[in-house]
């Protein structure tokens, strides 16, 4: 190719931009010799060829459930909602593809501990609800020593039993109150809490880890 030739090829960023570049700039030059097209019913009948040539173009659109009108909205689209042609399926409102998608909700309120867990609260909830008594002493002790673990997990070496206590009456909201004389079982100097990685496993930082021999960070607990 000469360098004259060269010069005079158009860069993309100098073209129109592609509304749907999923039919390409070959499509967008067909519609625009649609709207040269003086007589309106063969106007009508190219336009209908077009629509056969995206359809080829984007072979997945027949995936779609009622794929041939999306073709034409596609046409629409392309033009500029501003092509007179008579089509099997009316012209789309350009409004209907300008509307914002739809805010998706948030599930409930915010959690208010995020090292114990929204279960927590549901638990502390379900916990609540029980009547005073020797079973619901359990399972508030059942609870504490679970949150203990969690809270070594996620947060510093040490943690006393008070602090515990304080976060299950905090976060139920004054729902549950821990009965005096509560202790929690004394933790081995061998326990070992591990943080969970995404996958599912212990985190794993590497042979340049630290805090174990076999790569995921480790507490070790006096």
């Amino acid at each position: 190719m000469q360098e004259r030739d060269r010069e005079n090829l158009p860069y993309n960023t100098e073209r129109q931009k592609l509304v749907m570049p999923e039919y390409g700039r070959g499509v967008l030059l067909m519609v625009q010799h649609l709207k040269n097209i003086g007589d309106r019913a063969e106007r009508s009948e190219q336009a209908r060829a077009v629509v056969r040539t995206m359809e080829l173009l984007n072979p997945q659109v027949r995936q779609q459930e009622n794929y041939e009108q999306k073709l034409w909205d596609h046409l629409f689209i392309i033009s500029g909602f501003d092509l007179d042609i008579d089509a099997p399926y009316p012209r789309p409102e350009p409004s209907s593809f300008d509307a914002k998608p739809m805010p998706i909700p948030m599930k409930g309120s915010r959690i208010r501990a995020y090292h114990y867990g929204r279960n927590i609260e549901k638990v502390l909830d379900l916990i609540g609800e029980q009547q005073d008594g020797e079973v619901k002493n359990e399972l508030i002790k059942a609870l504490a020593t679970y949150m203990r673990q969690q809270y070594l997990i996620w947060n510093k070496d040490s943690v006393s039993d008070e602090t515990i206590f304080a976060d299950i009456e905090k976060l139920s909201e004054g729902k549950v109150k821990v009965p005096e004389g509560i202790e929690l079982s004394k933790i081995s100097a061998d326990a070992v809490f591990a943080r969970p990685s995404i996958g599912g496993g212990h985190e794993n930082r590497g042979s340049r880890n630290r805090g174990g021999r076999h790569g995921h960070k480790q507490f070790k607990r006096k």
